[in-house]
């Protein structure tokens, strides 16, 4: 695996396919656990509108259900700058992902025959983007699955592959087939970030440190997020490189990690054109710059970035 070249000369600069579910989220209001509102979710929808948000020209590849739910959710990508030309638009109902926000957030989801997970085959237009962004329930829940794993085999050999393994778990969910195609994901990719808890998952046997390793000596720019203890770039050519995570009154954890991937996206696409052969100083920039849009998101309500100053 190259780790050096560039997409193809067909792609557009900074453009970005962003893969996967846009569902709603049933969050608590306020301190009020026992009241719910429902905001706009789903980690690749929040990718799309964290890249539109920092300047980016991301496409969301989606099913957008026929009810209320996806109504808002069109209005939400769509007015955020996110092009929904590649999205479909099935006569069914969104997803729900109930959160329980705590030292570390976790979902129940209701998905069973949504529009969320009808996506459509778009892989034969890979080759017109820089990146293409997948991971997240859409790469483990049927029928989904197959086509983000085909579109990943696609953009493996014409664009630079971005996974975020977005590891989840509930009753719904078959874990060891999930783990499976996440990590048939993970091997596809150019770029992969994930949580310690990611890793920890995915490769319980080893270190989430050892596994980073691994994957970046099989020559992918590989990015390990531990939340309030920062990040570490591991490069396929170079020592490890770290940063702090920024400091900040945390009012929100929901979304971080998906505006920390928008912006590493945003930096790769605007600062190395695409090229994930970073040198150390280059990987602290692009932690830097991530690290201070995930920071954004931690401050206030909600899930969307705002792009750091000065870059």
């Amino acid at each position: 695996m190259s780790s050096a070249s560039p997409p193809g000369p067909g792609a557009v600069p900074g453009s970005v396919l962003v893969l996967g579910e846009a569902l709603v989220d049933l969050v608590p209001a306020g301190d009020d656990a026992a009241v719910r509102v429902a905001q706009p979710g789903g980690a690749p929808a929040n990718v799309a509108v964290g890249l539109a948000r920092l300047g980016g020209r991301p496409s969301f590849a989606g099913g957008l259900g026929d009810d209320a739910f996806g109504g808002r959710i069109e209005a939400w990508l769509a007015g955020a700058g996110v092009d929904l030309s590649l999205s479909a638009r099935p006569p069914r109902p969104t997803a729900l992902a109930v959160a329980d926000p705590g030292d570390r957030n976790t979902y129940h989801f209701h998905l069973g025959d949504t529009a969320t997970f009808a996506l459509p085959d778009r892989s034969a237009e890979v080759p017109r983007f820089g990146a293409v962004y997948a991971g997240g329930l859409a790469a483990v829940v049927d029928p989904a699955a197959e086509v983000v794993a085909a579109t990943a085999r696609a953009a493996a050999a014409d664009s630079v592959l971005a996974v975020d393994p977005n590891v989840r778990e509930d009753r719904t969910l078959d874990p060891v087939r999930s783990l499976e195609r996440l990590r048939r994901l993970c091997a596809l990719a150019r770029v992969v970030k994930a949580s310690d808890e990611d890793l920890g998952r995915l490769w319980p046997d080893a270190e989430p440190e050892a596994s980073c390793r691994r994957l970046a000596g099989q020559g992918r720019l590989v990015v390990l997020t531990r939340g309030s203890r920062g990040a570490t770039a591991y490069l396929p050519d170079g020592p490890p490189v770290s940063v702090p995570a920024r400091p900040v009154r945390v009012v929100n954890t929901i979304g971080a990690g998906d505006a920390f991937m928008a912006g590493m996206l945003t930096w790769l696409g605007a600062e190395s054109g695409w090229r994930t052969g970073l040198s150390g100083e280059e990987a602290r920039a692009m932690l830097e710059y991530a690290a201070a849009t995930a920071a954004s998101v931690c401050a206030r309500a909600g899930t969307e970035p705002t792009a750091p100053p000065g870059v």
